[in-house]
């Protein structure tokens, strides 16, 4: 009996077998980081959740309530005249995360600084919520977010059928608008 080298027939079947495989992994690399690179937004998002209801119990209720929300656990904001913010997202659907987020910001105005910080954005209805899915929200220029400190839930309200919450992770900035903020949404 012959030994056998190769567990295929011939040369012709191995290199199919081989380029299938070379294809194979190629192209599961982007899908493989991506979700590598979602789940560490996730798992920021879960701690800046977390962060946030230390910082105010009363957003438990929110949480709770709200038919959606999208946490930004770190979003990173800088400007000289001229600013712009950029962060990423968990996107999450009567408590149960549904996708990831993208927040872009562009203004131009009275600005000096560079800031981290974090972003909750709550979702009164599903009308609401479905828009931001569909990327046709938002945050005007005058939109305001309120700053996550012991009892501020309390008094918050929804405007046009979003709240806002934010956290300073660090950093100094004259300039503390959240409006201008555009999005971009895909399903997990």
């Amino acid at each position: 009996m012959t030994p056998h080298f190769f567990i295929f027939p011939n040369f012709r079947a191995m290199k199919k077998y081989v380029l299938n495989l070379f294809l194979s992994i190629i192209f599961a690399l982007p899908v493989i980081s991506q979700t590598a690179k979602d789940q560490k937004i996730i798992n920021a998002a879960t701690e800046a959740r977390e962060d946030f209801l230390k910082a105010d119990g009363l957003l438990k209720n929110m949480f709770r309530d709200a038919y959606g929300y999208v946490i930004f656990p770190s979003v990173g904001k800088g400007g000289l005249g001229v600013g712009g913010a950029y962060g990423n997202g968990a996107v999450y659907e009567k408590g149960k995360l549904v996708g990831m987020a993208k927040l872009m910001q562009l203004n131009i105005g009275f600005q000096a600084g560079a800031q981290s910080f974090r972003e909750v954005i709550f979702f009164e209805n599903k009308d609401v919520f479905e828009r931001f899915k569909n990327d046709k929200i938002q945050l005007a220029a005058q939109a305001s977010a309120v700053v996550a400190t012991e009892g501020a839930a309390a008094a918050a309200k929804y405007t046009n059928g979003v709240m806002i919450f934010t956290q300073v992770n660090g950093g100094l900035m004259y300039e503390a608008s959240v409006g201008g903020q555009k999005f971009n949404y895909k399903d997990l």
